[in-house]
């Protein structure tokens, strides 16, 4: 089947690594951001992936015709911004039949095969991955009943409008005669389709448990980071230590002194840590760290430096990037983006 990732970000909250790579491209351990989207199902029942995106789009395209990928890539541009809904509505003279659709921040638990499975069964146009969450306001809500139907839908509630703490989970299978319910141009799917097919009983909903991450933030692509390392998701590299961390070879893990504490990040390849501390953090190709540093919930680009004795927290280091010896920072970029 195929299936359409919904990418047309600059991907702001992770810069500035964006600035050169685009969001989709960036790697969680030994896979880009989009295959681990995309793995939601199983490799064997997807035949081609269609990235909905405007930015870096030729970088994204360059990447998959290079790479060894067990499926076909097409790449439908943006040409201004398009809106989650005008973005899958641009797909419409690409796909066809029942196809998957994903936000392309997502990494979750979600077997995206067990709601091709629901969509058959329930015959609607659309069927949504649920997730609960204590506060919802940040997402859109839905009521669910007892066969699975999802009878409202709303977008970014206040408070006093919340009436569910189950939230729309941004993984989908649709018929293709959801295009039928979207109007031209830009808008957004969640506030002007969603809400038109629940009022119908066209919309279905299944929960699931075990993890979500939406990995658009520094914060949330550690996070991303540890939950593929606790549940397995790469192919290659090895794992080390008490807290464990994933190394993109032996060679990457040859690269850390006897020294350096690392808990719950990613190393790759090229890399080399001096006696430092470095949790929860990841780093790019040939990021050097030296000695006495800390670093927590750190983004450290390609081929970047951090000097000894750095006390970093929730710092994006650009790619190449060099910081001075002692440089104590508490979030932000390095360099400064102001």
């Amino acid at each position: 089947m195929q299936v359409v990732v919904l990418a047309g970000g600059v991907g702001s909250r992770l810069r500035p690594w964006t600035n050169s790579i685009p969001k989709p491209l960036l790697p969680v351990l030994d896979q880009t951001l989009l295959e681990h989207v995309v793995s939601s199902l199983p490799v064997d029942m997807v035949d081609e992936v269609v990235v909905a995106g405007g930015y870096k789009v030729d970088q994204i395209k360059a990447y998959f015709e290079a790479a060894d990928a067990p499926f076909d890539v097409r790449i439908v541009p943006e040409d201004e911004p398009l809106g989650t809904g005008g973005a899958l509505g641009n797909c419409r003279d690409v796909v066809s039949g029942t196809f998957a659709c994903f936000n392309g921040d997502i990494i979750s638990s979600l077997d995206a095969s067990s709601l091709l499975s629901m969509h058959r069964t329930n015959g609607s146009v659309g069927t949504l991955g649920l997730w609960e969450v204590e506060d919802p306001t940040r997402f859109g809500i839905v009521g669910l009943d007892e066969g699975n139907m999802i009878t409202r839908f709303k977008e970014k509630p206040a408070p006093e409008e919340v009436f569910s703490n189950l939230i729309n989970a941004g993984s989908y299978i649709f018929n293709d005669d959801v295009f039928d319910w979207m109007p031209q141009g830009r808008h957004s799917i969640e506030r002007d389709v969603f809400p038109k097919l629940a009022a119908e009983g066209l919309l279905s909903g299944l929960p699931f448990e075990g993890y979500f991450i939406d990995a658009g933030t520094p914060e949330a692509w550690n996070l991303a980071v540890k939950a593929s390392i606790d549940h397995g998701r790469h192919r290659t590299g090895r794992l080390h230590g008490a807290h464990p961390s994933w190394y993109a070879s032996e060679e990457a893990l040859k690269g850390m002194t006897s020294a350096s504490v690392i808990e719950h990040s990613m190393v790759s390849n090229g890399c080399t840590i001096g006696g430092s501390h470095v949790v929860m953090s990841t780093l790019l190709k040939g990021a050097r760290i030296g000695d006495a540093a800390d670093l927590r919930s750190c983004l450290v680009g390609e081929g970047a430096s951090v000097g000894d004795g750095c006390q970093l927290n929730g710092v994006v280091v650009d790619h190449g990037a060099n910081v001075p010896a002692g440089t104590i920072q508490e979030g932000g970029t390095w360099p400064d983006q102001a």
